[in-house]
């Protein structure tokens, strides 16, 4: 799937009406949805408690925070990718603060192309947390098979007083006989000889 035809979920949190309206013309349904909006940190908290979102767009100060922790805890603990918006007089001690952890930010005020090229920024981030998450399955996937061979093996050689090098040369045999992966043997096997 190109980038023109991923659909990025939104949260934005902003308690400005003005603000809101001229983001949500920049957030087509083509492209972003859904998008909610919230006016506080405390209510972006109970609606990322309950589900995730591809964007975070932060318009600071709120009402019960500014902002900041707020944006740097969805980069620690999601794949969530944050804009922070910030007055132009705060933006560098603002971004020292904040870029370590991942947060894009913004000044304000800015202009429409300007938030347009963050958005595609973001696009191209989220993607790239995609593969890692990707790749970070695959890994946590084999690691397991390994684990789940292993205990098999174990079993041969505990059950059936098999040696190691015997243990893992059934395995691999009867996958090949078998015509299924190294995983489902030892799941046979755990079966079999397991307590």
């Amino acid at each position: 799937m190109s980038l023109k035809e991923q659909k990025y979920s939104v949260l934005v949190v902003s308690s400005s009406k003005s603000f809101d309206s001229v983001l949500s013309a920049l957030l087509p349904d083509s492209s972003f949805c859904p998008v909610v909006t919230v006016p506080g940190i405390g209510a972006a908290k109970r609606i990322l408690a309950e589900r995730t979102f591809d964007f975070v767009i932060i318009n600071s100060p709120l009402p019960d925070e500014f902002g900041t922790d707020f944006a740097i805890d969805i980069c620690s603990s999601k794949e969530t990718v944050v804009l922070l918006f910030v007055k132009s007089e705060l933006h560098d001690e603002t971004y020292e603060k904040v870029m370590g952890h991942g947060v894009f930010t913004l000044p304000k005020p800015t202009s429409r192309q300007i938030i347009v090229q963050a958005l595609s920024w973001m696009a191209s981030s989220r993607e790239r947390l995609r593969k890692i998450r990707t790749k970070t399955l695959s890994v946590e996937e084999k690691m397991a098979e390994i684990r789940l061979v292993n205990r098999a093996k174990w079993l041969l050689i505990t059950q059936l007083n098999m040696d190691e090098p015997h243990a893992h040369r059934y395995i691999e045999k009867q996958a090949m006989d078998r015509c299924i992966p190294k995983r489902q043997v030892a799941e046979d096997i755990i079966k079999t000889y397991g307590f």
